[in-house]
């Protein structure tokens, strides 16, 4: 599958604000479990042989982050830059060069694990163990959610997702 990424608007299908009912309708998948507000939950899109994503939801149960697996999420692009199961340290210099070609006013900052990401872009790009390798596994943010992206103390995404390491 093939998703583009809009900052602070939407991820492929997933639009921010969206209920979970609407995120599963927009996935076109069976989702059982009961959600609550200001929790997660996982998704495994057909064919992709694996847990594909991660939402993350605000208190009011309205979506705000969307974590792509590296190795079963879909290739999701930004201005034509691939951004899910790529060498991270490659991809690092990409990053930083969309970035400030793009005349962001803040520039690119690493997280305390290391990984670039960008406020302005409602971005973190994280690693991800594959077997004896990492690879890309971006995690995208409402606005709301934007200051601090990869703060893993004091930014808004949920602890949960900076215990993802497989």
């Amino acid at each position: 599958m093939q998703w583009d990424f809009l900052p602070f608007v939407s991820v492929g299908p997933l639009r921010f604000g969206m209920s979970h009912d609407e995120v599963v309708a927009a996935l076109d998948v069976e989702y059982a479990s009961l959600l609550v507000p200001g929790s997660l939950a996982e998704f495994h899109l057909p064919n992709s042989g694996g847990q594909a994503l991660t939402t993350y939801y605000a208190a009011a149960g309205r979506l705000h982050g969307v974590a792509v697996d590296a190795l079963h999420g879909p290739q999701v692009t930004m201005d034509g830059l691939r951004l899910v199961g790529h060498v991270p340290s490659q991809l690092a210099d990409q990053f930083v060069d969309y970035v400030l070609s793009h005349g962001l006013r803040k520039d690119v900052y690493f997280s305390q694990e290391g990984d670039p990401g960008a406020d302005e872009l409602g971005l973190q790009m994280r690693a991800q163990r594959a077997g004896d390798i990492l690879l890309t596994r971006p995690v995208f943010v409402a606005r709301e959610w934007a200051d601090r992206v990869g703060d893993t103390s004091e930014g808004h995404i949920p602890q949960a997702e900076w215990q993802v390491h497989a």
